[in-house]
């Protein structure tokens, strides 16, 4: 379980819109710069960091990474997007920038919406 203090819900919300307003998008008129779903956002606890003070065994998303994938390097790129077990590492491999973002965002949606539900049944 992470050591992360932030709310995973608002985590997940603000990649979700982070992606939407084309976050890992290359701006108008800026050199090409390869980037890193979720440790090129304000989502990573290493956000801006030259050196990485927090392992990412303390994130909120380490909570989504299958156990086995924990001690990967990047943990959260093991995340499973969809039921087939795609992960970033995998469609990265496999697919272009947009199709990967499309997945990140499918399954971040699907993932605020369970925990939405699952917080409101809790208050009920």
């Amino acid at each position: 379980m992470s050591k992360d203090s932030r709310n995973v819900l608002e985590v997940l919300k603000a990649e979700l819109n982070f992606i939407e307003k084309g976050g890992y998008g290359k701006p108008a008129g800026e050199p090409w710069v390869s980037t890193s779903m979720f440790q090129d956002s304000l989502s990573c606890l290493n956000f801006g960091e030259q050196r990485r003070s927090h392992p990412c065994s303390e994130c909120a998303l380490i909570d989504f990474v299958p156990a086995a994938d924990r001690g990967e390097v990047v943990p959260c790129h093991y995340i499973p997007l969809t039921e087939t077990g795609a992960t970033i590492s995998s469609v990265e491999r496999t697919a272009d920038q947009q199709h990967l973002e499309e997945g990140l965002k499918k399954w971040l949606r699907g993932t605020i919406a369970r925990i939405e539900r699952e917080r409101e049944s809790l208050q009920a």
